[in-house]
């Protein structure tokens, strides 16, 4: 859990995990994902810079990442954005045992 509020610390990870949630939000398919080339674009930073990002936030096991050919799509880890939905949520809060898994 601390892995999960660490990586989102960055500005720009959140920005990209804000994405990812909000293309998922907006689609009609339960698995939509971003292409990594969309993240350079509205971060206006480099491949390397993405990269770095990505890798934190899948370490952060709050996205999983998929390979097709030479392009990178990003994925919501379900599981995960479940858990920190009920952490906020007071009416749902996650039992210590949950908190240090």
């Amino acid at each position: 859990m601390a892995n999960a509020f660490k990586a989102l610390s960055h500005p720009n990870r959140l920005q990209i995990y804000l994405e990812i949630m909000e293309r998922r939000t907006l689609s009609s398919q339960a698995l939509a994902g971003c292409a990594l080339t969309d993240f350079i674009n509205s971060l206006n930073v480099g491949a390397p810079t993405v990269s770095h990002h990505i890798k934190e936030l899948v370490n952060a096991e709050l996205i999983r990442v998929e390979r097709n050919g030479k392009f990178l799509t990003c994925y919501l880890n379900e599981s995960m954005c479940d858990y920190l939905h009920r952490f906020f949520r007071p009416d749902m809060i996650p039992t210590r045992q949950e908190v240090n898994e």
